[in-house]
């Protein structure tokens, strides 16, 4: 309903309100007291869908004392951050800025974002073993969980070359992107085939799935960062280039098994067909509007489960874990502190 994380208010359900009650704000619903907490605890409210009210005597407060208040759509779209003349932002911007032209320290988030996303891919693998169709199918997702633990350990030596980390990371995604198809129940392999990532345009239904569903993640993580305050378009693990949200892009990759997981539950519970999927002229793949519909739902339904954060031991919804760690970035950034990506277990 309302849940408090690293100083962040996150307003959740439908039908709160929020009221100012001296130095503090009431948030209620059905005009029943459900949390009072002082405003110099909190750094941001984060509302989460249009039926929340938040009263202009709240606005005021929060802007008097350096809070800010971000507007989301329900899927975590950011729709507006009202906030009084900034304060902080400048200086986080700066650090931002300072720590790409720093080699040792942008080298340093880029390995935490890759070692966020190989572990992760580890945790996917190792759950599709698991419950593998055959013994040979889970050998091979084994074979390549062992080797993406050799990458692992081979990132920690890596030298301050970005490069180097970056070839690190293709490395990874090839060796998971061979075994993928593996991951689909053997009935599904023949519908689905996949032979490998492509995009630009997708040219398999898997890869349409993915492109799509990596592009709602994209939307989220930007969102995230642009409520922390951060510039999405300055990354470190990839590079800048006009249009690109590189940063958006960094912070995705610990979230992308996340994301392949999803696009693969759809695939073998049947939610998504192979009718469903539509070849345009030049061999195109896009998804059917009502299977975007379907896919979109999922996603939102996806983010709405909930799990125990490691760090915080609290439960926390997963469409939450973007921004929980957009601020553990803004906070490894101004303080020039390392970077801990969400690891899934």
């Amino acid at each position: 309903m309302a849940q408090i994380l690293q100083n962040v208010l996150y307003l959740l359900t439908p039908g709160l309100s929020v009221h100012r009650d001296g130095l503090a704000v009431r948030i209620e619903h059905d005009r029943q007291l459900k949390l009072s907490l002082p405003v110099h605890n909190l750094e941001s409210i984060f509302v989460f869908g249009a039926d929340i009210y938040i009263s202009p005597a709240v606005l005021r407060l929060c802007w008097e004392n350096g809070a800010s208040v971000c507007f989301f759509t329900d899927w975590g779209r950011l729709e507006a951050r009202v906030e009084g003349v900034p304060r902080g932002s400048v200086h986080l911007r700066r650090a931002q800025h300072h720590a790409v032209t720093s080699l040792p320290t942008a080298a340093a988030l880029a390995r935490s974002f890759v070692a966020g996303k190989i572990h992760n891919t580890r945790w996917l693998l190792a759950r599709s073993a698991r419950d593998a169709a055959s013994p040979d199918d889970a050998a091979a997702l084994r074979t390549i969980t062992n080797n993406l633990a050799y990458l692992l350990r081979e990132l920690e030596r890596t030298p301050d070359d970005l490069d180097i980390i970056r070839g690190v990371e293709g490395r990874a995604a090839a060796l998971h992107f061979e075994v993928f198809a593996l991951h689909l129940r053997p009935a599904l392999r023949v519908a689905f085939n996949f032979s490998g990532r492509n995009r630009r345009p997708p040219r398999d239904a898997i890869n349409c799935l993915l492109s799509f569903l990596y592009a709602l993640l994209r939307h989220d993580c930007v969102s995230a960062l642009t409520a922390v305050g951060l510039d999405p378009f300055v990354g470190y693990l990839h590079a800048d280039r006009a249009g690109r949200e590189s940063l958006a892009l960094d912070l995705m990759e610990e979230f992308r098994p996340w994301t392949e997981r999803l696009a693969l539950t759809l695939l073998n519970r049947g939610e998504l067909k192979p009718a469903e999927f539509l070849v345009r002229d030049g061999g195109a793949v896009e998804l059917s509007d009502a299977a975007r519909k379907g896919a979109v739902a999922a996603y939102q339904q996806r983010k709405a489960e909930e799990s125990i954060h490691p760090m915080f031991r609290e439960k926390v919804r997963h469409g939450q874990l973007v921004f929980i760690q957009a601020r553990l970035l803004a906070r490894a950034i101004r303080d020039g502190s390392a970077y801990s990506p969400h690891l899934f277990a």
